[in-house]
């Protein structure tokens, strides 16, 4: 068993490339990764299933490519691709070339691609042809063109622009194979291996964590839930945060099961990859249960349902779920950790504890993931293995990334404290932050997009009850603002809230 090769007690010295060889020795042939039947309605090519054999081979051939071009090891690749296959193959191969892979939302564009890929010194780019209408091809070009530092891209898809190197000969047999390559023969498992990008009140900061971070990450979900070996998983949440990573690519490589992935939410692709498959365990936004339950979505009695809320102030109003034994809620606080908690049979969610979280909760012998703490000021405070230890690159000057005596990072999540019980109730999220679900915006950028775009137009935030909120706009000319945004390379939520409803795309 893949979990059994992970010392609790010595601690963490695997890295994710162990984990997935591992899987891949054990059974070679097996189903590793399944694309989503939709595929090419909103990417290029046919949908893939690859083997734990082939899915080595992509996964080889990628890094070799990587290191054919010069890149050297520790530097930093971003990803904006959606939640297919080839954003697995690629997190992976990055990872395998000994570099660190940056995976950043599909929804950003030139403005946010610039300043994040910036702030970390990215030398590369692995993006696609395009995801829905979006050229996500040509948002890498110009994003390449506004910082030096980004020598190459790489891509999949059909007709990508000059100067784009093709990534889908990945796929095809033979090719260059670095399965005998050990970049770093020591500690490895510590060195950083992804980072992801969190904002909150003071603006966008990267949080890198090495490998024993993401895979406590995964733990906390795998053990909590009671994922076992060789699971059939399917899951939504597409790997461009922690908690993606930590929701979707960890619990398939610790327990080297198939990882089914599912772009976006098409409810009858959704139902049929459901009933195609006997899954064990299926993750969902919570925000999209309450219309799924009804609709007979959530799957069988024998399948873990993983909620992912987003907005973690929203899990104690929500209602159980009939015929829908194993639920595991996942509380997100940004990029800053995550805290799982399995409900009782049909029952509400669980509230967070105050102190140290073990998972199994209650269980001998748990593994400590994460710790809790109310700061002076009333805020949600974080620490523990998940947790990232500092801020990326080494030396930044990021104060608010910076832990205070006791080790604890502050999510600006308010929260109160029931001392009856020693548990945690989220209140209200961070100011002066729009989140709108996995997106989370600063007002004050807003503002300043507005003002160079269109200083007579508006834009609010307005309460959402399945994303938490979503942005609306008002001018006189809409379509002439949108247009403008998006010549800007504003985020795409910002130019979509200008446009006729049902106008957005939601790639």
């Amino acid at each position: 068993m893949i979990l059994g090769g992970i010392n609790r007690a010595a601690g963490i010295t695997t890295t994710l490339d162990d984990l997935f060889r591992r899987a891949g020795v054990r059974h070679p042939e097996a189903p590793a990764l399944v694309d989503a039947p939709n595929r090419q309605s909103f990417t290029d090519g046919a949908a893939r299933t690859l083997s734990y054999a082939q899915a080595d081979h992509a996964i080889s051939a990628v890094a070799a490519r990587l290191r054919s071009f010069g890149l050297p090891t520790d530097a930093v690749v971003a990803m904006q691709l959606p939640n297919t296959v080839d954003s697995i193959v690629a997190f992976l191969g990055i990872l395998r070339a000994g570099m660190i892979a940056a995976p950043v939302p599909l929804l950003w564009r030139r403005r946010d691609m610039v300043d994040a890929l910036g702030r970390v010194g990215a030398k590369a780019i692995v993006t696609c042809a395009r995801a829905g209408s979006v050229a996500h091809a040509e948002i890498a070009m110009h994003t390449a063109a506004a910082l030096f530092p980004v020598r190459h891209i790489f891509g999949f898809g059909r007709d990508l622009p000059d100067g784009i190197v093709s990534l889908d000969d990945a796929f095809a047999p033979g090719g260059a194979d670095l399965s005998a390559a050990s970049v770093r023969p020591d500690a490895a498992a510590a060195h950083v291996a992804a980072i992801t990008f969190g904002v909150d009140a003071r603006g966008a900061t990267p949080m890198a964590r090495n490998h024993i971070e993401l895979i406590s990450g995964g733990l906390a979900i795998v053990l909590e839930g009671g994922i076992a070996a060789d699971a059939r998983l399917l899951s939504t949440v597409p790997v461009g945060s922690f908690a993606g990573l930590a929701l979707t690519l960890m619990p398939w490589l610790l327990s080297g099961g198939t990882l089914h992935l599912h772009h976006g939410f098409e409810p009858l692709t959704f139902g049929a990859q459901r009933d195609a498959t006997d899954f064990e365990v299926m993750t969902l936004p919570a925000a999209a249960l309450p219309a799924m339950a009804p609709a007979g979505l959530l799957g069988g009695e024998a399948c873990t349902l993983v909620a992912l809320w987003r907005a973690p102030e929203r899990m104690m109003t929500a209602t159980p779920y009939e015929n829908v034994p194993t639920v595991v809620d996942v509380s997100s606080f940004g990029e800053t950790g995550i805290v799982a908690a399995r409900r009782g049979a049909n029952g509400p969610p669980l509230a967070i504890p105050h102190g140290v979280i073990s998972v199994p909760r209650g269980a001998i012998g748990a593994m400590t993931v994460i710790e809790t703490a109310r700061s002076g000021t009333g805020t949600l405070l974080l620490r523990g293995p998940m947790v990232p230890a500092a801020a990326f690159p080494p030396g930044a000057d990021a104060p608010h990334l910076s832990p205070d005596r006791a080790g604890y990072f502050d999510t600006g999540y308010a929260c109160r404290l029931d001392p009856s019980n020693q548990t945690l109730a989220i209140a209200v999220p961070p100011p002066n932050i729009v989140g709108i679900g996995g997106y989370r915006l600063r007002q004050n950028d807003l503002d300043a997009c507005l003002d160079k775009a269109a200083p007579d137009a508006t834009l609010v935030a307005l309460p959402d009850r399945a994303l938490g909120q979503r942005l609306a706009g008002t001018a006189q000319d809409k379509k002439a603002v949108a247009a403008t945004l998006e010549l800007q390379g504003a985020n795409a939520l910002i130019s979509g809230a200008f446009r006729q409803r049902g106008g957005a795309d939601a790639a």
